[in-house]
């Protein structure tokens, strides 16, 4: 591990890291179509919310940075179906199928991101319905959509002052090195990763979250403060509460992107429901935080608490409709 960093220093530069500030592009898209948290869908959700006469469809999509492709391309494309799962999850739905676009220079630089892609799809039991390829591009590139539903949604929008904060992770993988990626997929016999696919719909339709999201590119700070704004509340991530691997450095695991991981929002009296739901699996889980009236992500530890950030005065997502920040 690397030597301590104190908690201040430790914010100020979590709040500089590409991975979360990567984000604030989605401030300048959202603005440039007019989309804002009341528009069809509910953007700033993992997925597009859709109702229908026995519940929602969810639609997702996610594209992949090209430095990402190109170092590791069947892991892409593992990804490219793996992550599109997670936001499916995140809002207690269940997958359905996946369709993707490929740009790549030649088919046989197009085939370890395609074998990557059928590997987990037939791993998790989510079909590949069809996409796009275009084997003619200078760049290998990858984007993938997934289609699920739900019964019952866990939103972004309705965490609510004096919930607690539940951090919910796979501990058990390691880093795809060199990228903050923890992967504890490729490590996890299939029929066990199938089966975790049910704990977050089992939860949404027992009622037990209030609110959550999959943890994502930013990491665990990055996805509070995504999950903060949207509810319009304050989060305090107690960090040593916080589930993480042994000798792994804090300031890489508050970035890190895991393969199973999960911020939620529940009232107190079914937060022990939630964790034991997780722990029940094999999965870590443990209260970490609250939920708070404002309007800001403040991490604290045994040197006391710092500020991460303020949507009040530096809008994350801005779905509000306001004039988009600059990154």
């Amino acid at each position: 591990m690397k030597p301590h960093i104190p908690l201040r220093q430790m914010v100020r530069e979590l709040r500089e890291h590409p991975s979360v500030r990567g984000k604030l592009d989605i401030a300048q898209s959202t603005a440039t179509l007019g989309l804002t948290q009341s528009s069809d869908g509910q953007p700033g959700d993992d997925c597009a919310v859709l109702p229908t006469k026995d519940g929602y469809d969810l639609f997702a999509c996610e594209g992949f940075i090209n430095a990402f492709v190109q170092a590791d391309p069947w892991f892409a494309g593992w990804c490219g179906v793996m992550v599109n799962i997670s936001d499916i999850l995140s809002m207690g739905g269940r997958p359905r199928c996946v369709t993707n676009a490929i740009w790549a220079p030649s088919a046989e630089q197009a085939q370890p991101v395609l074998a990557g892609m059928k590997a987990a799809s037939q791993t998790y039991g989510v079909p590949i319905v069809g996409g796009h390829t275009n084997l003619r591009t200078d760049d290998l590139q990858l984007s993938v959509s997934i289609l699920g539903h739900a019964k019952r949604v866990i939103s972004s929008f309705i965490a609510k002052p004096d919930d607690v904060l539940i951090c919910a992770v796979d501990l058990r993988g390691s880093y795809r090195e060199p990228f903050d990626n923890w992967n504890a997929a490729l490590t996890t016999p299939p029929a066990m990763l199938r089966e975790n696919m049910e704990i977050l719909p089992t939860l949404a339709e027992a009622g037990h979250v209030t609110a959550g999201k999959d943890i994502s590119q930013g990491g665990i700070v990055g996805t509070a403060l995504m999950l903060a704004e949207a509810s319009g509340v304050g989060i305090d991530i107690q960090v040593e509460a916080l589930p993480r691997p042994d000798h792994v450095d804090l300031h890489r695991w508050l970035r890190s992107f895991p393969s199973f991981g999960f911020l939620l929002s529940a009232s107190e009296d079914r937060a022990d429901a939630v964790c034991e739901a997780f722990q029940d699996r094999g999965v870590a889980a443990t209260i970490c935080g609250d939920v708070t009236e404002g309007n800001a992500v403040h991490l604290t530890g045994r040197e006391g608490s710092a500020l991460f950030w303020d949507y009040a005065r530096s809008p994350y997502l801005n779905l509000s409709g306001k004039e988009a920040p600059h990154a």
